[in-house]
């Protein structure tokens, strides 16, 4: 994690809990995913708050927290290595965020090589980033079983995010928006066509007076392929990232 823990961490390190023996979690903001240094700058750390939400909400003496200095991972100059991800890195957040996922990859390697774990949980808000890991795994031959879980969401329906705490109670409650068109295009998905599904979207975004649509994908749940039309043997997934004032929100929803 990178920190700021929420209850959509802890639900993340309780499912790991579940299997497994002993449970790290490492709490580092990666300063090499930030195509943004103001970005970087405001990104919440919260690190004796995060020590308090585990104790209080898991069996303490089963986790360990690791969260190394930036000197301690990169050395004095932190860089990024260049991986090939394929077609999966240049979509959404690939597209819109440069460099992103090679600083992923780049962060993952090193923590997954310091704390050699035989599982790996992350959440599917960051589907995108999920398929990216399952994707290092392959290139590094790392022997690490990789584990989606599912997004966990504040009663409103937004999605958990460290980001929220950047988020006025005004603005958490018009960002709730969000979960709504999603849902929506899930109700509508049988009974329309893709460019339907994507025109119905970008309408109700564009009557939002408060919230800035960076952009909605309808894609091919495996391959994150731009759709067009939907086949009866395809799963489908529609992203998308948002603005709430300066704070950028990402979610998705599985359509089939």
């Amino acid at each position: 994690t990178m920190g700021a823990l929420h209850d959509g961490h802890i639900s993340l390190v309780k499912q790991a809990l579940n299997t497994c023996d002993v449970v790290v979690v490492s709490i580092f903001v990666n300063p090499t995913q930030f195509d943004n240094p103001d970005d970087l700058q405001k990104y919440p750390r919260t690190l004796p708050a995060d020590t308090a939400m585990l104790s209080n909400s898991v069996t303490p003496e089963k986790i360990i927290i690791f969260a190394p200095s930036v000197e301690e991972i990169y050395g004095k100059n932190p860089t990024s290595e260049s991986f090939d991800f394929g077609t999966i890195a240049k979509v959404m957040e690939g597209k819109y965020r440069d460099g992103h996922f090679d600083g992923v990859g780049t962060v993952l390697t090193k923590l997954f090589t310091a704390s050699n774990p035989h599982k790996a949980y992350f959440g599917e808000k960051d589907y995108q980033q999920l398929l990216i890991v399952k994707k290092l795994i392959e290139i590094t031959k790392l022997p690490i079983e990789i584990i989606g879980c599912p997004i966990d969401r504040e009663e409103n329906g937004l999605a958990r995010s460290s980001r929220n705490q950047r988020l006025t109670r005004q603005q958490k409650e018009q960002a709730a928006f969000i979960y709504q068109v999603l849902k929506e295009l899930k109700n509508k998905f049988s009974s329309n066509s893709i460019e339907n599904l994507r025109k119905f979207a970008m309408q109700a975004f564009k009557k939002h007076l408060y919230l800035k649509l960076e952009y909605l994908e309808i894609a091919d749940a495996e391959t994150l392929a731009h759709a067009t039309t939907k086949k009866p043997d395809k799963k489908y997934r529609a992203f998308i990232a948002v603005y709430a004032a300066p704070v950028r929100l990402i979610d998705n929803i599985a359509l089939n």
